[in-house]
């Protein structure tokens, strides 16, 4: 009777962690619903386009209401980009185009970056013009006094250049009627920065007061899976504001707002943040700047930073400096802006989380084994080896509590079944028993809670880091920053459909459940009879659990069980009386 009470209690306990395990995966461990599919970022919003997007801030610097748009017409990206003059962006990352209406960075794609792991997909589309599905753009302008006209949205601008590229750069003029030329001179490296330099010459007989700002407007919020926002992975408005990494406001925080914007008092940058891709505007390093992110009307959201109006003297003029950082989220790259161009925690565009300090390490040395051995699942399990080398003494550690346990083991069921009706004493002698035998019954536990750092450092250096994205393995491992996508529920995907993710079992997740089953069984039984049963269900159930995990982390565990077998077995050779000792 009691050996079947324990069995239900253990299986009832085992359900509600499988059950449980999967509303917490979702919401803190959140996994790609298919494991070849990255979509272009412009262009997958479901959202109506409108005509044109809000326009530029007025002459106080604060966003003004878009007029309502008329039935306005999706275009696609080809027609829209054919509509309208064009000055050609061309680097070794990015290709791209200039609208000369309105001086607007509206065409943005990434040379590096495909949008699916098949070798003919097309580059993933950062930035898109307005009136297409899903605009996404950056723009620079000017404020200024009552009577001083400033470019606009429909301004037609003059360039001086044929294409940007890292060696030419290209300057766009427009003249106003009062005496005023306003100028931008943008440049471009060879990787994802591109700088305006905006110059207002007054050639006027009397002194103007004209401002200077840059924004970033988006339409609609990302609508693929991998870009949701979690509280492990931060999706939406981001920057470095008011002297922090700010990760506050997502999407739907600020259309709740009452006034739908939230203002900060200074910004080293801030725009929009993927899980992969950044767009966003940073001033001058130092400059004082007033910010914001808001939501517009038209389902249209904006970050921009502005300048206040400054009195520029008759025949002087004055530059401001703003940059543009349209890309992917390279952790070299962006570590390079941070320490060389001094924007202010650049990095943190990458939402490493509470063990930034565990995972940014991590990575690193995961980069280099991957550059040095050409494959990342391989650089995977090397990363395993050097982790398991490091916690070698804390492994003897725990082998030598789990083998003390070995050794006592006839004595506690002697304890146990002595003082079985007296449940107090039963553990009052056994606690006793430990003292006696100088055991920590919680020493093995050691080296478990410093797997979870480890876990949840390499979840996010999977999850985050566009490094090890789509990148493959062996045989049907084509991206290890996705899930397995073989599965036997749907047999390895001759059946059309997709398993849920509580029965997306896979071969890796099966393999994962035999290595914890084999790695338990060399484990020292537990004395509880209920332990016993959750020990014997757990390997199976894990094997559910990890199955939407990406498969380099599955990749990695495996690894680690059958590193901790090969130890084990190791010792228990060397030390063959710990293994016979609970048979005397």
């Amino acid at each position: 009777m009691d050996d079947k009470r324990n069995w239900i209690t253990a299986i009832l306990l085992s359900a509600a962690i499988l059950l449980g395990w999967n509303f917490v995966a979702q919401k803190f461990f959140p996994t790609p619903k298919k494991p070849d599919v990255t979509t272009t970022v412009a262009g997958t919003s479901g959202s109506a386009a409108p005509g044109a997007m809000p326009p530029a801030p007025n002459q106080q610097g604060t966003a003004a209401a878009p007029a309502a748009p008329a039935a306005p017409t999706v275009q696609p990206v080809e027609t829209a980009l054919a509509a309208s003059a064009r000055i050609p962006i061309q680097t070794p990352t990015i290709q791209g185009s200039i609208n000369l209406v309105g001086a607007r960075i509206d065409d943005i794609t990434l040379s590096k970056y495909r949008q699916t792991i098949k070798k003919d997909s097309p580059p993933v589309r950062l930035f898109a013009p307005a009136g297409t599905k899903s605009a996404y753009l950056a723009s620079v302008g000017w404020s200024a006094q009552q009577g001083i006209a400033v470019p606009g949205d429909n301004t037609l601008w003059t360039a001086s250049g044929t294409s940007l590229t890292p060696a030419t750069p290209v300057t766009l003029s427009w003249s106003n009627a009062t005496g005023q030329t306003f100028r931008i001179e943008y440049s471009i490296d060879d990787k994802y920065l591109i700088t305006a330099k905006q110059t207002v010459a007054n050639q006027s007989a009397a002194p103007v007061a004209v401002g200077s700002y840059a924004l970033i407007d988006r339409l609609g919020k990302p609508t693929h899976p991998e870009d949701h926002d979690s509280v492990t992975i931060h999706v939406g408005p981001t920057g470095f504001v008011d002297g922090k990494s700010n990760f506050e406001w997502d999407y739907d925080d600020l259309e709740k707002k009452d006034d739908k914007t939230a203002k900060f008092a200074s910004a080293g940058w801030l725009g929009f943040s993927d899980k992969y891709w950044l767009a966003a505007v940073i001033p001058a390093t130092g400059e004082k700047v007033s910010a914001e992110m808001s939501a517009m009307n038209g389902d249209v959201f904006r970050t921009m930073f502005a300048r206040a109006n400054q009195q520029i003297a008759p025949n002087t003029q004055v530059t401001r400096t703003s940059r543009i950082f349209a890309g992917a989220k390279e952790v070299s790259i962006l570590s390079a802006y941070q320490d060389k161009d001094g924007i202010p925690r650049l990095s943190n565009a990458i939402d490493w989380g509470w063990f930034e300090f565990f995972a940014v390490p991590i990575f690193k040395l995961l980069d280099w084994l991957f550059k040095q051995v050409g494959n990342f699942g391989v650089a995977i399990m090397l990363l395993t080896l050097i982790i398991r080398l490091l916690m070698f003494p804390i492994a003897q550690r725990q082998f030598h509590s789990m083998a003390q346990m070995r050794l006592v083991q006839p004595k506690m069921k002697a304890l146990q079944e002595r003082y079985k009706d007296d449940k107090p004493r039963q553990q009052q002698e056994l606690m006793k028993l430990y003292k006696d035998e100088k055991i920590n019954p919680l020493a093995g536990c050691l080296p478990i809670l410093i797997q979870i750092p480890i876990f949840y450092a390499l979840y996010k250096v999977l999850m985050l880091t566009i490094e090890m994205r789509h990148q493959p393995f062996a045989l049907w491992i084509k991206d290890l920053s996705a899930p397995d996508p073989a599965h036997f529920l749907n047999l390895f995907g001759y059946l059309d459909f997709t398993p849920p993710s509580l029965l997306a079992l896979g071969p890796l997740a099966l393999i994962l459940g035999i290595t914890m089953f084999l790695q338990f069984r060399l484990n020292p039984q537990a004395t509880d009879p209920v332990q016993q049963q959750v020990f014997k269900i757990m390997p199976w159930m894990f094997m559910f659990i990890m199955a939407p995990f990406a498969a380099g982390l599955l990749l990695y565990w495996i690894t680690n069980n059958c590193l901790s077998i090969a130890q084990q077995q190791f010792m228990y050779r060397k030390f063959p009386q710990l293994k016979a000792a609970p048979a005397k």
